[in-house]
């Protein structure tokens, strides 16, 4: 997810997105676990989508 989609969701939806990339990255875990990982990168990609999320909604608490 780019920078400037996430810029333009609300608080409401950047904390359901949070929470939505959570589950997923959780059940990657579980699926690298059980060698079932069908794209690593994935797990990565992720995490940084969290952080990007997690940022933008400091931002905009703090404004």
């Amino acid at each position: 997810m780019k920078r400037t989609e996430i810029k333009k969701m609300s608080k409401d939806e950047i904390i359901k997105n949070i929470d939505k990339y959570k589950k997923d990255l959780f059940n990657f875990r579980f699926q690298k676990m059980n060698s079932q990982v069908t794209n690593p990168s994935k797990i990565g990609e992720t995490k940084k989508t969290i952080a990007r999320l997690k940022t933008i909604l400091k931002g905009k608490s703090n404004a």
